[in-house]
């Protein structure tokens, strides 16, 4: 996962500062992308290494089929030893189907892959305590849960105004690469031979573990789709039921319906309180959903005239978060 596209546009250019405009943004990473990916390739031939290019938008992980696609392709590429250089498609992402920041396209990669691993690499030697720029005292800190609350507190804005993300975007594609049983590291870019010394076992930089083991491929899309259509607002017992044993949901446990979802859509299923339970595919849209809700399962065919399943979200189709 690579950046530099925008900036290597900007460069080439003769820009002065990074553009707001997002026509703007596009013609400076269709340019920039020329001479990314020729770096890239000259250094990989001067290994015998092959490299390939690959972009990808929001659409394209959003929407199972291509998420599939995606996922052979670069499966295919790293089974054929081939080094895929992955970037989001700026010359023709809108603001509707942005991944917003490398770290957060880095760390869905990770899971469509199904990588053990996140290496972000970035200009600081990793997430200190407090802002090591300002603070000469700032600790290091070695090991964390990726989940931690607390790390927040320490992760700060970007110090330049040619990249998008800051120490909270790493920080944050750690936790959505944690959701799928992936540990992370943040580490220095500018460290002789970093990534083969991470590989070797070698302690660098920040570890940021997760908290469950890795999730079967399926519900690894599921964790992390960005478009949620819609919510099931559940009544108490279903959140209860969901939570301590991730059965499949009924529709007498829901309370609400939220949203214009259709069948096959990502929704949220949440508590009273509004709290995020679990997300996953929903087997009728909206209406319907709305129509058999706080029902028995067998009240479905009476109500609807048909019945897609006795469940609204079936647990091979659901993921707790």
């Amino acid at each position: 996962m690579s950046s530099g596209a925008v900036a290597e546009g900007i460069s080439r250019l003769r820009w002065r500062r990074r553009p707001r405009a997002l026509h703007q943004l596009q013609a400076a990473a269709a340019v920039g992308q020329m001479g990314l990916v020729q770096a890239y390739e000259s250094h990989f031939q001067s290994h015998g290494i092959h490299s390939a290019q690959v972009l990808l938008t929001r659409e394209d992980l959003a929407d199972r089929r291509r998420y599939i696609n995606a996922r052979t392709t670069l499966r295919t590429l790293l089974s054929l030893h081939v080094i895929p250089v992955v970037n989001e498609n700026d010359t023709v992402a809108t603001d509707e189907i942005r991944f917003g920041d490398n770290d957060t396209l880095a760390a869905l990669v990770t899971n469509l892959v199904e990588a053990q691993m996140l290496i972000i690499l970035t200009d600081q030697q990793g997430l200190y305590d407090r802002d090591p720029r300002t603070d000469p005292n700032a600790k290091l800190i070695d090991t964390a849960q990726a989940t931690d609350p607390s790390l927040e507190a320490y992760a700060g804005p970007s110090a330049t105004d040619i990249g998008r993300g800051g120490m909270v975007t790493k920080l944050y594609a750690a936790r959505r690469a944690a959701r799928s049983g992936a540990a992370s590291v943040i580490a220095c870019g500018r460290e002789p031979r970093v990534l083969e010394r991470l590989a070797g076992g070698e302690t660098l930089g920040t570890l940021l573990l997760p908290s469950r083991e890795p999730l079967a491929a399926r519900k690894q899309w599921i964790a992390n789709q960005l478009e949620v259509r819609g919510a099931l607002v559940l009544d108490e017992g279903a959140a209860r039921v969901l939570r301590e044993r991730g059965s499949s949901l009924l529709p007498i446990g829901v309370a609400e319906v939220r949203g214009a979802f259709i069948r096959g859509d990502m929704v949220a299923c949440i508590d009273a309180r509004g709290a995020e339970i679990a997300r996953g595919l929903v087997n009728y849209d909206a209406d319907d959903a709305r129509r058999i809700m706080q029902k028995p399962s067998h009240y479905i065919q009476s109500a609807l005239g048909y019945v897609a399943e006795p469940e609204l979200i079936h647990r091979d189709n659901l993921v707790l978060v």
